[in-house]
C-alpha cells in the first residue's frame, strides 16, 4: 500500500472512483470522470480503480458497493460516497480542497 500512500499524499486532492468492468454504470462513471478531469485540469488527480484488479486495496478501504468515490487531501480521506454521483457534485466536493 506504500504506492497508494504516495498517490494520496500529493498536495492536490485525489479523487478515486472504484468500479467494476462488468457493472452497468461503468461507461457513465468513465464519462463523469472525464468531465471532472476537463473541468479541474491539473488541480486534482482523478483515478479509476477496478475492484476486481485491486482486491487488496478494495478490501483495506472497505469498498462494499460500486461505484464508490473517495476524495483524499494530503493523505487524509475527506469525503466518501457510494452510488452514482454527477460530475457537478464531484467537482463541488473536490473544489473544497483546491
Amino acid at each position: 500500500m506504500s504506492v497508494f500512500g504516495d498517490i494520496i499524499s500529493t498536495p492536490n486532492p485525489v479523487l478515486i472512483a472504484f468500479y467494476a468492468g462488468w457493472h452497468y454504470l461503468t461507461e457513465e462513471i468513465t464519462e463523469t470522470l472525464q468531465q471532472v478531469t476537463i473541468e479541474l485540469k491539473d488541480n486534482a488527480k482523478i483515478l479509476k480503480m477496478d475492484i476486481d484488479k485491486n482486491r487488496e486495496i478494495t478490501k483495506a478501504l472497505k469498498i462494499n458497493g460500486i461505484p464508490t468515490f473517495l476524495i483524499y487531501y494530503r493523505g487524509e480521506l475527506v469525503w466518501r460516497a457510494d452510488g452514482e454521483q454527477t460530475a457537478e457534485m464531484l467537482i463541488k466536493e473536490i473544489n473544497k480542497y483546491v
